[in-house]
């Protein structure tokens, strides 16, 4: 195990700067996942730290150690890519032993090594195999088990799950949780499924165009997002958004209306200064709305679609200016399903507020 910690880190292809300065510091034995939307630079960061992307500045330093031109099998990582990059001629046991081999290990070592990591993952009984005779599920765990077998101080994963389908996505999940857990090893994670992200992470790091937009647990990104990037980003289905204007500002608080139906009102604390007539837009996730009464704001909306998932249904409906949103409901509500319009109540103590440049103001 070590810390991995990343000052200033900067890259730059020519006049193209991908890496925007990033300052992260990941603690031994944490398991730190990279998220964000394709192209925001996570897959770039991760290559850097292991060594397959140079630095253009900065100072990237592994167990106190600094590592920028440290040769990448020096720097005491293992990375598991996308694609398995196993050896088809080879069985999985020579898949697993074969860094080792390379380095010059004595057999009777990587043999212990070897069968240590094939018990860890449950791969005794296909140590005989070749990768064609496996499923996508096992090869993956080959290709963890080749990472595993070299001690390395940190593990880097880059999106390991993506080719695999669903049911096989939620096993490995629950592999790698436990391999985690078993090893009590510094993991860093790259993926684009926010379920990944949400379930593993003991540290979510949501970066964008480049730049680190906030760091935290994955609850804390959800309940307390510092922006609607983040806000938006987080959750699944994402959280909805709709315009707003402030009515009354007095004594920290604010009332504000819905554009879509300014007859609806919430009077919400504020982090930070407004004025009368501000637009602003209202973040509310879909498990937040509630039964509508006569205590609470309401919204009226038309009901495009229903999806049931037995026990649980997401309304997909729009406001009459044509705003959409997506609200979840628990409890079967009789006759949503094939209602034309319903009415969704509001609290002011689930919802979020942000300024129209999407920082967070509430």
């Amino acid at each position: 195990m070590a810390d991995v910690s990343l000052a200033a880190l900067r890259k730059t292809y020519g006049a193209l700067e991908v890496i925007k300065g990033v300052d992260l510091e990941v603690k031994s034995g944490e398991f730190v996942v990279f998220v964000g939307p394709s192209g925001c630079g996570k897959s770039t960061l991760l290559r850097m730290i292991a060594g397959l992307e140079e630095i253009s500045s900065g100072t990237l330093t592994i167990g106190g150690t600094p590592m920028n031109d440290v040769d990448p099998s020096r720097r005491g990582i293992a990375m598991v890519f996308q694609t398995y990059a196993l050896y088809p001629h080879m069985s999985v046991a020579q898949n697993m032993g074969f860094a080792l081999r390379f380095a010059g290990m004595n057999k009777p070592e990587i043999n212990r090594r070897v069968a240590e990591a094939a018990k860890i993952l449950e791969l005794e009984p296909l140590m005989d195999r070749k990768p064609a005779q496996l499923s996508g599920g096992q090869r993956q765990r080959v290709a963890i088990g080749r990472a595993i077998v070299r001690k390395p101080d940190v593990f880097l994963f880059d999106e390991p799950l993506s080719n695999l389908d669903a049911e096989l996505r939620v096993n490995m999940r629950i592999e790698i949780a436990r391999l985690h857990k078993e090893l009590n090893a510094t993991i860093i994670y790259v993926t684009h499924d926010q379920v990944e992200a949400m379930t593993l992470a003991d540290k979510i790091v949501v970066l964008r165009a480049g730049k680190v937009e906030q760091v935290g647990t994955p609850l804390s990104l959800y309940d307390d997002p510092d922006n609607m990037f983040v806000a938006g980003f987080i959750g699944s289905p994402k959280m909805n958004f709709l315009h707003a204007q402030i009515a009354d500002v007095s004594a920290g608080k604010a009332t504000i209306s819905l554009t879509a139906q300014p007859e609806t009102t919430l009077t919400l604390p504020l982090k930070s200064v407004v004025s009368l007539g501000q637009k602003v837009n209202l973040g509310i996730r879909p498990e937040h709305f509630i039964a509508p009464n006569d205590g609470n704001a309401q919204l009226q909306v038309e009901v495009d679609v229903v999806e049931n998932l037995g026990s649980t249904r997401f309304i997909y409906a729009r406001l009459r200016s044509g705003e959409t949103l997506i609200a979840e409901q628990r409890q079967r509500s009789p006759g949503t399903d094939s209602a034309s319009f319903v009415s969704l109540g509001i609290s002011a103590d689930q919802c979020l507020l942000f300024d129209e440049a999407g920082q967070r103001i509430r």
